[in-house]
């Protein structure tokens, strides 16, 4: 199975939004990147208080403090590209309001001419969830399900009624339209969140933390979706948490993803010999500003070319850039 790369796009405050993220975005698909990804993070309190994914003393990262509006962010990287998938890995789905989100995603994907990918999610931040949330967060599954129904229907034929806990539609029409289903990715985190991604979800967006408890996962997801009776595939695409180094990592103990190019690339390697069909190569956290961003980005690219990942071919030297309208984007639905 081919294994596509993916790249994510500056969102921190070292970057100049307005211009590294189009500047970002036009280098990775000429590089040959399938796909640019956002992630959301709507505040970090200071001082915390609440450790790092709920864990008691774990800190926040500093790039927290500040990271762009992911659809802003994903509307910006359309506009400056025709052919890459444009996907958030992941909104916190209960921070949206559901028909509103839907009509975001419709729109951008009717904009990009069917480029979109939706990552959702349920978070862990109760600082989030006290400013941002529709409702509690015990309830934050519920509202991820009715999310994804009220997608469903704002994305299907007119008219659309809807109602729901958070939601009432009253027969109408809602536009515009996505250029095509949008898919839907979900992670799995606990027994509920698997079959919720195995009955309602087109693919599936783990965190890549080793190839071996990879392999493990997607076998358990595997299982899950054919006891559960799935007859359509299951996509997957995996998250790499990247940190460039640029003299290789020695000694043991490396962290998957960690050290240079070379070291990147063999875990991309190894983790897209699992089976998986994409990576999202998360390299924007740590880089300093956009020119290292596009820098290391196309030193690890070339890496995982030769270390043996198959991708998506680089465009040809200037080559003519088509009007988004026009793309079919490098993921289908």
């Amino acid at each position: 199975m081919a294994t596509r790369l993916g790249l994510s796009l500056p969102q921190g405050r070292q970057y100049a939004i307005g211009r590294d993220v189009p500047a970002v975005a036009r280098a990775a698909e000429d590089i040959g990147y399938a796909s640019v990804w956002v992630f959301e993070r709507v505040l970090c309190p200071d001082p915390a208080t609440q450790g790092l994914y709920g864990i008691p003393g774990r800190a926040w990262p500093d790039h927290y403090r500040s990271v762009a509006d992911p659809l802003i962010t994903l509307a910006l990287a359309a506009s400056a590209t025709d052919r890459v998938a444009l996907g958030t890995s992941v909104l916190i789905a209960p921070l949206h309001v559901p028909l509103q989100l839907a009509r975001s995603l419709a729109t951008l994907d009717a904009a990009s001419g069917g480029r979109v990918v939706a990552g959702l999610g349920t978070g862990w931040s109760l600082d989030e969830y006290a400013a941002a949330s529709v409702a509690p967060f015990a309830r934050r599954g519920k509202v991820l399900d009715e999310l994804i129904d009220v997608c469903h229907a704002v994305w299907g034929p007119d008219p659309v009624a809807y109602e729901g806990e958070l939601t009432t539609i009253v027969p109408a029409a809602v536009g515009p339209k996505p250029a095509r289903p949008i898919p839907i990715l979900l992670p799995a985190n606990s027994p509920r969140a698997l079959r919720r991604l195995v009955d309602r979800a087109d693919g599936w967006m783990p965190l890549g933390t080793g190839a071996e408890a990879l392999a493990a996962q997607w076998a358990t997801v595997r299982e899950a979706a054919a006891e559960r009776g799935r007859e359509r595939p299951l996509r997957s695409v995996v998250r790499a948490n990247a940190r460039y180094a640029p003299r290789a990592y020695v000694g043991e103990g490396r962290a998957p993803f960690q050290g240079d190019a070379a070291q990147i690339a063999e875990d991309l390697a190894a983790h897209a010999a699992v089976g998986v069909e994409e990576i999202i190569v998360e390299l924007a956290v740590s880089a300093r500003d956009a020119q290292e961003l596009k820098d290391v980005a196309a030193a690890v690219y070339e890496a995982a070319r030769a270390a043996g990942v198959q991708r998506t071919p680089p465009r040809p030297p200037g080559a003519a850039r088509q009007s988004s309208g026009s793309s079919t984007g490098a993921i289908s639905s």
